[in-house]
């Protein structure tokens, strides 16, 4: 058989096939170079836009720097449920006293104050302020709410607030002007960190100091002594467009100014799955979130020191520990047994008043029920009590509080006996003249 694979057309095919595949290698590394250069380039031109790294956590805490608190610290507030029923409003107010606690919380809902614009309903505020001020309780209200006809539509400016910024600072100034003096403390909404408490718009920190601003204003313009709170923030590691986390969203916050609108800054700080006593970085190393921990407070306290905030004090305007332990809610990965409940609730305030002294002022625990809750309610699992009318408190983590020791500034409450007649019933104060 003849050889071919020296003949000349072999091969001419075969130098063919060469000068190919060299072609091809030099195409392939000449593409390469093209592409490193234009990676090269792109990374320079978007250098300077990269995301800065995150900051530090801030360590100084800076207790000594409070000299003027407007809340003796501690001052132990429970969030209540006063307004439509009158019952359950008195039943409620001899429970906080049988707590020794000093505050309450009470939503004053714009919508049911101002439902129609210019149409002020203010039968139910009135008896609010009236039973609680009788009872020698201080009371702080939560403004938010807004009805239908103060919504902003969705299609405006998306950093602007979601509402009517004139006719929210009317409201904000009326509700001050009649309960000048007798309002301890105003939080100007709630976990606007959070989309769905944004209205259902993504949060933005500069539309919520915009917020803040006219409120703040309206509030000192007519009642120059009241307490402004700012929003309790949500503690989370969620992002945009569903929340900012709370650290970032404070960070914002000051960079929009928003320090000169409020003098106490709000925070919530529920405890998730975490003792009081574990610190963020534990909180970190065993569940992967510092926020995932009662004392990530101590976190948002050192990024006030950092913005020149450190005079301030802190207002925790929801804490708590949920029970909620039904497999199909979202809750019940952080869920703890009732016992567990009143020992982390006694826990946390007994760990504020040993190392967050005056910084900390006002503690307020979520929630004495609305007697309308029955267990497919999220909230009903929050509670220190049973919801239900006249039987409530049946849960232990309204008796440890009603019990546990007590420090209110320079006042300190003895812790009681269970078993004594003081931790059963309180004498009923005098009637109340409206």
């Amino acid at each position: 058989m003849t050889d071919n694979r020296w003949s000349p057309g072999w091969l001419r095919y075969v130098r063919d096939q060469r000068r190919t595949k060299l072609a091809l290698a030099a195409g392939i590394i000449t593409l390469a170079l093209a592409f490193t250069a234009v990676f090269w380039w792109a990374a320079q031109q978007n250098a300077d836009s990269e995301p800065a790294p995150t900051p530090p956590i801030p360590r100084d805490l800076a207790p000594a720097a409070v000299v003027d608190p407007p809340f003796p610290a501690l001052s132990y507030g429970v969030h209540t449920f006063l307004w439509w029923n009158e019952a359950t409003r008195a039943l409620d107010l001899y429970l906080v006293r049988l707590m020794n606690f000093s505050h309450v919380k009470q939503r004053f809902s714009w919508r049911d104050i101002e439902p129609v614009q210019g149409e002020w309903h203010w039968d139910y505020a009135d008896a609010v302020v009236d039973d609680v001020t009788c009872q020698g309780t201080g009371l702080v209200a939560r403004l938010d709410g807004p009805p239908d006809w103060a919504i902003r539509a969705p299609g405006d400016d998306p950093a602007a607030p979601p509402v009517d910024l004139d006719a929210w600072g009317e409201f904000c100034g009326a509700v001050a002007g009649r309960y000048r003096g007798q309002i301890a403390g105003y939080q100007v909404w709630n976990e606007p960190n959070l989309r769905f408490e944004w209205l259902d718009r993504a949060p933005n920190a500069e539309g919520y100091v915009e917020l803040l601003r006219v409120c703040a204003e309206a509030i000192h313009a007519a009642d120059p002594d009241a307490v402004v709170i700012s929003a309790g923030l949500a503690p989370t590691g969620t992002g945009l467009p569903d929340a900012i986390p709370d650290m970032d969203y404070l960070r914002q916050m000051y960079d929009a100014g928003a320090g000169a609108y409020f003098d106490v800054l709000g925070l919530n700080a529920p405890g998730y799955k975490a003792p009081p006593e574990m610190s963020p970085d534990e909180a970190e190393a065993e569940f992967g979130h510092r926020w995932m921990a009662f004392r990530h407070v101590e976190d948002m306290r050192g990024i006030m020191v950092a913005n020149g905030d450190a005079a301030k004090q802190i207002a925790l305007l929801e804490m708590g520990w949920t029970t909620d332990q039904r497999p199909d809610t979202i809750y019940s990965w952080h869920a703890v047994d009732e016992q567990t409940q009143a020992d982390y609730l006694v826990d946390a305030y007994r760990y504020a008043a040993e190392h967050w002294r005056p910084w900390v002022g006002l503690m307020v625990t979520i929630y004495l029920s609305d007697p309308a809750w029955t267990p497919d309610d999220e909230q009903y699992w929050w509670a220190l009590d049973t919801p239900g009318y006249p039987t409530k408190p049946t849960r232990p983590a309204f008796i440890a509080l009603a019990n546990m020791e007590k420090v209110m500034g320079e006042t300190v409450i003895q812790a009681r006996d269970p078993s004594s007649p003081e931790a059963i019933a309180v004498e009923p104060l005098a009637a109340c003249e409206n």
